[in-house]
């Protein structure tokens, strides 16, 4: 008798399945995006919309994106004919995100930001001879990324090829000629810098011609305070503003300035507040005379300087000290502490007086100083410089900004470094060790044309 298999078998009777079904992908292309494909170059719509890239200066990449509209039956006149300027910011002025979204993420993600927006521009160009253009700062989109950075490639120039997209679509609607410029780096072209405007105002040759008290600049960049507003089911609150840079930038151009829902809601103005107002630094006319002066008390000895970057130390140092004879250490140039302690030994053994030009921030810092003076047996004296953080952000912007007011040609700071400044500081004391302390307030020290650069809104 044969033996039972040991050999496990399927029953006879078990569903036999068939092979795994393939799912075929659902395809993103549209019929018409097919039939586009096969149509004559000739054939299709013109593109309206020319774009162009601009830089800063000849050896920095380009970070200023320029689209330039113009209608298919246009009869433009000639374009130095409107001297006057409607200029406007895009996001939360002109438009919004259709899905509640802080930003958009997706080109179609838009709209307008009221109904009655269109409208009112398309009136700006055809009754009221405005020239309408568009600022607005783009920092979330990069033309040419670093090679060094992580960023892919690809990720970047999506999203470039996304905005281009998105205001195709704005400007098409509007159907005008319009010229959006787009800011998407930190330099000079940001706003409330001055680079997009001068770029529209030589674009449409209307240089040093342009009819400030009719143009106007809209942004919901106002610096306005939170408060409460009635609103059709009762009170609710109206948030602060994320910045005052529309406002300050319309400033700077010396134009009026309006909110979305001033310009296009003739709801009256709020609030609003500067964190740094020009308006308390004017050209100080008297104060030039009368300006703080340091003395020289000793044959030789050590000043520390204390106060955050940008608080005017290094120009405070060239002003004052210098022509008392004091040579100046700084660790920027010097590049480390530890050189900075070898030049003021030796300028101190030559028979001379050193200036220690840097922040100083705290006891320990300036305790290293301190012993140093010990050692060489020489007094030291502190000058600490009062300079509100607000102001010291301003000038290092203007500084690394403004070639005629950055000798040093240095880079500006993040603002990391001025935060850092402010969680390290603690006021120096006589008791440190100082055989006095000099109190310096903040005031303008340059010329009269240094002031006319100093006294715009940079940040």
């Amino acid at each position: 008798m044969t033996p039972p298999s040991t050999n496990k078998r399927k029953s006879l009777d078990a569903p036999i399945s068939g092979p795994p079904i393939k799912r075929r992908a659902a395809s993103g292309t549209t019929k018409s995006a097919v039939a586009n494909f096969f149509t004559p170059t000739s054939q299709k719509p013109k593109e309206r919309t020319i774009w162009t890239e601009r830089a800063p200066n000849d050896d920095t990449p380009a970070t200023l994106l320029v689209g330039r509209y113009e209608p298919e039956n246009s009869s433009e006149e000639p374009m130095t004919a409107r001297r006057k300027i409607a200029a406007f910011d895009l996001d939360s002025t002109l438009i919004t995100t259709s899905s509640g979204k802080k930003h958009a993420t997706e080109a179609t993600d838009w709209k307008w930001w009221h109904s009655s927006v269109p409208g009112r521009l398309r009136e700006l160009y055809k009754n009221e001879g405005y020239r309408v253009i568009i600022l607005s700062n783009q920092g979330g989109i990069v033309l040419h990324p670093d090679p060094k950075t992580k960023t892919p490639k690809a990720m970047s120039k999506d999203r470039v090829t996304a905005f281009k997209q998105k205001c195709n679509a704005i400007l098409n609607h509007l159907d005008i000629p319009v010229s959006v410029y787009a800011a998407t780096g930190r330099d000079l072209y940001r706003k409330p810098r001055l680079g997009m405007w001068d770029e529209a105002c030589d674009d449409y040759d209307i240089t040093g011609d342009v009819d400030l008290a009719q143009s106007f600049f809209v942004g919901d960049a106002g610096g306005r305070t939170a408060v409460l507003k009635n609103g059709e089911n009762g009170a609710v609150a109206a948030a602060k503003d994320f910045s005052c840079s529309d406002r300050n930038f319309a400033h700077n151009a010396g134009i009026p300035f309006k909110t979305p829902e001033e310009f296009f809601l003739d709801e009256p103005p709020r609030d609003f507040q500067r964190e740094f107002d020009l308006a308390d630094y004017p050209w100080p006319e008297e104060a030039q005379a009368t300006d703080a002066v340091f003395e020289k008390r000793n044959d030789k000895d050590i000043v520390v300087f204390v106060g955050p970057p940008g608080a005017g130390k290094s120009t405070f140092f060239w002003k004052h000290l210098e022509p008392l004879g004091y040579e100046r250490v700084n660790q920027d140039t010097l590049k480390s502490r530890g050189k900075c302690i070898s030049a003021a030994k030796e300028i101190i053994e030559d028979g001379r007086s050193a200036a220690i030009d840097n922040t100083n921030a705290d006891p320990e810092t300036r305790a290293i100083w301190v012993d140093l003076a010990k050692q060489l047996d020489v007094p030291i004296r502190c000058v600490w410089f009062k300079t509100a953080l607000a102001v010291c952000e301003h000038n290092d912007t203007v500084r690394a900004l403004s070639k005629t007011m950055n000798p040093e040609s240095r880079t500006a700071l993040p603002r990391i470094a001025f935060a850092g400044f402010k969680s390290r500081f603690k006021e120096p004391k006589i008791k440190e060790g100082f055989q006095d302390i000099t109190e310096v307030e903040f005031k303008f020290r340059g010329s009269k044309e240094e002031h006319a650069i100093w006294a715009k809104y940079w940040l």
